[in-house]
């Protein structure tokens, strides 16, 4: 049930955004809610990683492959945990002023008791994590700007 679809244009290369979204151990660092993420394995297309998420009274542990089309797309699709199904896609295009990202997650608690609490925050919670993923660019990446040949590179 709930899905969530967002596009937005970061002025950062696909490249950057797809290692960004790709190394899921810093998640805990930057990402709302993300207590913890541990990857099992990882190759140069796959990972197989376990992530546990705090909200309010909850805390629920996932499993997840996460497919690497290096570097325009990250999917990640459910392994076991709390959900009857997850799946999420990141999509990294190039753009004049440097990427557009579009982002889709749709998914649904077993436990009706948690949909209902995440339900009715849902939207705002998805925009809030993408932000997370725009200021992490920030931090790594500095504040980016287009060069003469349109792609972007960093302010100095």
């Amino acid at each position: 049930m709930p899905t969530h679809a967002e596009k937005r244009i970061l002025r950062y290369t696909p490249e950057q955004m797809f290692e960004l979204v790709a190394d899921v151990r810093r998640y805990p660092e930057f990402l709302p809610w993300c207590v913890g993420a541990r990857v099992l394995s990882h190759t140069d297309t796959e990972l197989l990683a376990d992530m546990t998420i705090g909200f309010k009274m909850f805390r629920e542990s996932f499993r997840s492959r996460v497919t690497l089309d290096r570097p325009s797309q990250v999917r990640v699709s459910y392994e076991k945990g709390p959900f009857r199904y997850l799946n999420n896609t990141w999509t990294f295009r190039p753009h004049p002023q440097g990427c557009e990202l579009d982002f889709f997650v749709d998914f649904e608690f077993r436990s009706g008791m948690l949909q209902a609490v995440i339900g009715v925050v849902f939207n705002e919670a998805v925009k809030v994590m993408v932000g997370a993923f725009e200021r992490r660019a920030r931090v790594l990446y500095g504040r980016a700007v287009p060069n003469a040949s349109g792609t972007p590179a960093p302010v100095t």
